[in-house]
């Protein structure tokens, strides 16, 4: 395994593109890896393939379109309206099943056969929007069951695992892409890039986020 390696899961959306700028700060050599699974707002990976570009850092998609199909949710089925707010019983709609399983698992047999070991996730249990795939006890355990499926010994980075989205609004701007992550990236459900549509639920934790860092900065 080579340790100056890493790849990122990369969605081309706020979180995930902290963590990939969170990499090139760390690693000597980047690979991000997006992801087709059936989304409404598929144009996200277009966003991804050029932040990567300009990033300097490889780029792959794989197509799976089986996330999609396998669960019934808000951001794969143009039926189901969107939630946007959380329920107080259960997940919300916009809950993928088995999204983050399927990717990380996809994405540890990308990185075996590119002799990777570290892999990046974009995941917080701080605003993890009520999402169980975003806990850290989940990472944890899959980490696991990787190391044993695959007789490795892979290491999950989850560097937002324990931040809020204020938090990691500062932390864009302490590595310096507070613009791009700002400009450049599709955190909406809507498929709306930069500030978003305002009100799907990934536009309002972003929003809310990115005032009360500002309020923050401003103040120092």
């Amino acid at each position: 395994m080579n340790n100056e390696r890493v790849l990122v899961v990369f969605s081309g959306g706020q979180d995930s593109t902290t963590c990939l700028y969170w990499a090139k700060h760390r690693f000597k050599e980047v690979y991000a890896l997006s992801f087709l699974y059936g989304q409404k707002h598929k144009t996200e990976v277009e966003f991804a393939r050029e932040i990567a570009r300009k990033a300097k850092v490889h780029f792959d998609v794989l197509d799976v379109p089986l996330i999609g199909q396998l669960g019934h949710n808000s951001l794969t089925d143009i039926s189901v309206t969107m939630d946007t707010e959380k329920p107080e019983v259960g997940v919300p709609n916009t809950f993928v099943p088995g999204r983050n399983l399927f990717f990380l698992s996809i994405a540890a047999v990308y990185a075996r056969e590119l002799g990777i070991q570290h892999i990046v996730t974009g995941v917080s249990q701080t605003d993890f929007s009520g999402y169980p795939d975003c806990r850290d006890s989940f990472i944890k355990s899959l980490n696991v069951t990787l190391n044993l499926a695959m007789d490795e010994q892979f290491v999950l980075h989850t560097p937002l695992m324990w931040i809020d989205k204020a938090e990691t609004w500062a932390l864009a701007d302490e590595l310096g892409v507070l613009d791009i992550i700002r400009n450049e990236t599709l955190t909406c459900y809507n498929g709306i890039p930069g500030d978003g549509c305002g009100h799907c639920p990934a536009c309002k934790l972003r929003r809310d986020g990115l005032e009360k860092y500002l309020k923050t900065k401003n103040k120092n």
